[in-house]
């Protein structure tokens, strides 16, 4: 068959003409000259089809060329590029569509502006208004939280919402942290994060939770409920001390309502209820270990001598072993001695 436009005799790929014919006055890609694009002039986030999001600028700008340009199915193994240069006027932009039809490369440039609206997306809007769905109150009974506790609970949950926010959940924030009743009040944008961040501190330092609601409106012909999460956290912490009936343990870990503890004078471990500890006495503190020197020991007992006061010990092994270290740390409560066990998670 020949050709319609330039007489050649060959394959007619459509229309009456060649492929050569047929892509000399063929474009495949079109679109506009000028777009708008919204950026928060808070977070630098960007809204693309009514939702902000923190992307790669470059992802973001293929996915509009994607969406506001025509572009042929003809071609196949499409392929989108970009180039562009941020200057007063906004993003000046060159963009490269390539495919192939038939075996053939195109490629096709466009030159697009991008034009960056600044504007506050609802998230900062929300952040800078102190919005909040709930709040977690961490507090402890009995005592009161060291400063450095404070700053360790503080720490552990905004680790824990940057994990969550580089997941992906962009509307999760901290609005406010206060320091209230000997604890921290932490008031969180996402009520269903709020809740989950509770589990984790459970998790790690244990205790037992609980939650209420208060009515706050209405939304959509919908109750709107804000949350309140109280997380007890126990009165004792990994290695304290506590003393059930005539026994005496050192705490190894919590998680949730279960803790984990050793006998001090056998090193034998169990686990057990928060509940059943509830009227346990503690002692915690660096006051309660003591380096003493070993004098002599025998398989069941070791003479030890007080650095400070030179004062002598016996105290009984948790174990027949033999101990090579010259010196070795004690637990001193009331007036009795055990040998301080290592703890290891």
């Amino acid at each position: 068959m020949f050709c319609v436009e330039c007489g050649m005799e060959g394959e007619i790929y459509k229309d009456g003409v060649c492929i050569k014919c047929y892509l000399k006055n063929k474009k495949f890609s079109k679109g506009p000259e000028i777009l708008d694009l919204p950026v928060c002039v808070h977070c630098q986030g960007h809204k693309y089809k009514n939702t902000w999001t923190n992307d790669l600028l470059d992802d973001i700008l293929r996915r509009i060329i994607k969406n506001n340009f025509e572009i042929s199915k003809e071609l196949q193994n499409l392929d989108i590029n970009i180039d562009f240069n941020e200057t007063p006027r906004g993003l000046e932009c060159t963009v490269y569509i390539s495919g192939l039809i038939q075996e053939k490369e195109i490629n096709e440039e466009h030159d697009l502006l991008v034009r960056l609206r600044k504007t506050v997306c609802e998230v900062c809007s929300r952040q800078f208004g102190g919005y909040h769905e709930a709040i977690i109150q961490v507090r402890t009974e009995k005592r009161k939280f060291s400063k450095e506790e404070l700053i360790n609970i503080k720490a552990t949950v905004e680790t824990i919402i940057e994990n969550m926010q580089g997941k992906g959940n962009r509307t999760l924030f901290i609005a406010d942290i206060a320091e209230e009743h000997g604890g921290l009040d932490f008031y969180i944008s996402d009520k269903n994060a709020a809740f989950n961040i509770s589990k984790m501190l459970l998790d790690k330092y244990g205790g037992f939770i609980k939650q209420s609601s208060t009515n706050t409106g209405m939304k959509d012909s919908k109750q709107i409920y804000k949350m309140t999460y109280l997380v007890r956290i126990p009165p004792y912490k990994k290695g304290d001390c506590i003393q059930i009936d005539d026994n005496y343990y050192q705490i190894k870990y919590l998680q949730a309502n279960k803790i984990k503890i050793i006998n001090l004078l056998t090193w034998e471990e169990r686990s057990t209820d928060l509940k059943n500890l509830e009227k346990a006495r503690i002692f915690s503190g660096q006051d309660l270990l003591r380096d003493m020197i070993v004098v002599s020991q025998t398989k069941s007992e070791l003479q030890l001598m007080d650095e400070k006061t030179y004062e002598l010990h016996i105290v009984k092994k948790p174990e027949e072993i033999e101990y090579v270290s010259k010196k070795i740390q004690v637990i001193k409560i009331d007036d009795l001695l055990f040998i301080s066990p290592k703890l290891h998670n």
